[in-house]
């Protein structure tokens, strides 16, 4: 019998669709496909190439090496083509029934590595841990001017999953406004604090996935990696810290090792165990302090940050978008179990 689960903190509701279920060897390919790699001839990305992108923001470089050259082990520039441009706080405008404003915010690329071919998987963890830092510098950066409502960090890889360059890489796109998806999920956890709990919704979620273990795929010392009770889609993973925290910025260099070991659990298991499908990563976050501390008063003791890790297995299609609904063939339990096989992943 198909399932209706409800995500406690936003609200939204999805299907576990048992009638349509597929074991999770059925997403694996029945045989390897081969491997394309795009031309190497020209990766704007790849060492060498500094002058073909924006001169660099930020960067992790070898000590005798020059900004805008070879030498460096992470690299931050604008994206070339960006989806929101530079600029002073937009006023809102009105017409009618209608609101806009200009398109004012940043869009940075991180380029992961110097290696082209290297994946976010395959990284050390100190590497990742790096990474993790770069994000926290951008962040903090970023939120400096006040009209940067919200800092979206995220990462496509594979063209399914939007990625128009294979070079490993991350964005960061600030917006004007605080995106929906994050009001829903800060009024949500908001609500319940108050209403219900007492306590912040996602602490609460952790301590029942400990105790019952069902959705757990990974633990360490300061991060949980689980399959989501009202998972979206089939092998969905969400990544929390174990202590309580509403602002990624506030992660420490110790935290940031931790949470690098886990990411690369996460990720070298769906690598492993689903043959490298594409994916979309996101941290959700609370918005910019300067603005969680004007609209939200006490979002520190109820809300959580947290990453998605979303592989691309399955289509959206019209019943989605119609209603708003997900359609998920495989429980959560069933993927967190085959998820959990692969033990030997090395750090």
């Amino acid at each position: 019998m198909p399932e209706l689960r409800k995500d406690i903190v936003t609200g939204r509701w999805v299907i576990i669709s048992t009638e349509r279920s597929k074991r999770p060897d059925d997403f694996r390919p029945t045989e390897m496909a081969e491997i394309k790699k795009e031309s190497l001839t020209f990766c704007p990305f790849c060492p060498g190439n500094e002058v073909k992108t924006p001169p660099e923001v930020f960067s992790v470089r070898e000590s005798h090496s020059a900004p805008d050259q070879p030498g460096w082990k992470i690299r931050v520039v604008p994206n070339k083509f960006p989806a929101l441009q530079p600029g002073p706080p937009p006023p809102k405008k009105s017409r009618g029934v209608y609101q806009w404003m200009e398109g004012v915010g940043v869009h940075e690329v991180i380029i992961e590595t110097p290696d082209h071919n290297q994946e976010m998987a395959e990284l050390p963890v100190d590497h990742l841990a790096e990474i993790i830092r770069v994000y926290r510098s951008r962040t903090i950066a970023i939120e400096e001017q006040y009209h940067h409502q919200y800092v979206q960090i995220f990462k496509n890889k594979g063209k399914e999953a939007g990625a128009s360059l294979s070079h490993p890489h991350s964005q960061i796109i600030a917006t004007p406004i605080v995106p929906k998806r994050i009001k829903e999920e800060i009024y949500g956890a908001e609500r319940l604090y108050r209403n219900h709990f007492r306590e912040c919704a996602f602490c609460r979620m952790l301590k029942e996935e400990l105790t019952s273990s069902e959705r757990l795929i990974y633990q360490n010392e300061r991060f949980v990696v689980l399959a989501p009770f009202a998972s979206r889609f089939p092998f969905e993973m969400a990544i929390l810290p174990l202590e309580h925290s509403a602002f990624f910025r506030e992660i420490t260099d110790e935290d940031s090792l931790h949470l690098a070991k886990a990411l690369k659990q996460a990720l070298s298991r769906l690598k492993s165990q689903l043959i490298d499908p594409a994916f979309n990563l996101v941290l959700h976050h609370a918005p910019n302090p300067q603005v969680s501390d004007k609209a939200w008063p006490g979002i520190y003791s109820y809300y959580h940050w947290h990453l998605e890790l979303l592989p691309i297995l399955t289509k959206v299609a019209g019943f989605e978008l119609g209603t708003g609904f997900y359609i998920n063939p495989v429980p959560p339990e069933v993927a967190a179990d085959y998820l959990r096989k692969d033990e030997q992943v090395k750090s």
